[in-house]
């Protein structure tokens, strides 16, 4: 067995992935190897891999310049199927991409918890506010505001990581929709994977890889598989500074 380093960068996000890799495999094209106890748990980690990959799409394509906007239904164009929100979702983006062909938009739908109404969730580059409530002729728009430049989690600012909020639309399908959890523009950046290489230094959970320059660790998972993944996200411009008058 070869152990194999992996890294991805979406946005300001890092990602480094050590695992096992046959001797005999292209390393090139190697991937993590996991073991299933049931098909359940498989189940399980396919939902995870797409998790990961649509947090990836959003650090990736998304940031303070972008805008997140929640639209909703009045009574008098109220949807009951999700066939005829999709509808409407399609000729929506379609109209924001006739104005801005070069806007990166990933919608959503759900239900209200209390209302029980259908609902779309929208994150947006490239398309002016006003623009977004002109061409939202359908109901109420909520709320339409940039993205945070700092985002906390359990205290600590992780600056333009925005998984949270991946994590949350990406919660918002149900089996009742049916088809993809969102639609996405095609010119949407995909996340820039390096190349798998080989090393010869031993990682741990409490030795991990060195950061790239300008980012901190902030989380490390590791399996009895010899799977260890640490996450790294670009430093928030005032630790940066403070950092370096500390190097100083």
């Amino acid at each position: 067995m070869k152990r194999v380093k992996r890294r991805l960068f979406s946005g300001a996000v890092c990602e480094q992935i050590v695992y096992n890799a046959p001797d005999r495999a292209d390393v090139k094209k190697s991937a993590p190897r996991l073991r299933f106890k049931s098909e359940e748990e498989r189940e399980q980690h396919r939902l995870g891999i797409s998790r990961r990959n649509h947090a990836r799409l959003v650090n990736e394509n998304f940031s303070p310049t972008s805008l997140y906007s929640t639209l909703t239904f009045d009574d008098e164009h109220e949807v009951h199927t999700f066939e005829e929100a999709k509808q409407i979702r399609k000729l929506y983006v379609r109209r924001l991409k006739y104005a801005y062909p070069n806007a990166v938009i990933f919608i959503y739908l759900g239900r209200g918890k209390s209302t029980n109404r259908i609902h779309s969730h929208m994150l947006s580059e490239g398309v002016p506010e006003e623009i977004i409530r002109k061409q939202w002729i359908y109901g109420k728009i909520v709320s339409c505001d940039h993205l945070r430049a700092h985002n906390f989690y359990n205290g600590v600012d992780r600056g333009q990581d925005y998984t949270s909020l991946a994590n949350y639309l990406f919660n918002h399908w149900t089996p009742e929709q049916g088809g993809h959890r969102w639609k996405q523009t095609t010119n949407a950046r995909k996340p820039s994977a390096e190349t798998p290489k080989e090393i010869k230094r031993e990682y741990t959970a409490d030795k991990p890889p060195r950061p790239p320059k300008g980012y901190m660790l902030v989380e490390t998972i590791s399996t009895p598989y010899g799977y260890l993944y640490f996450k790294y996200v670009r430093e928030p411009e005032k630790r940066r500074r403070k950092n370096e008058k500390m190097r100083c």
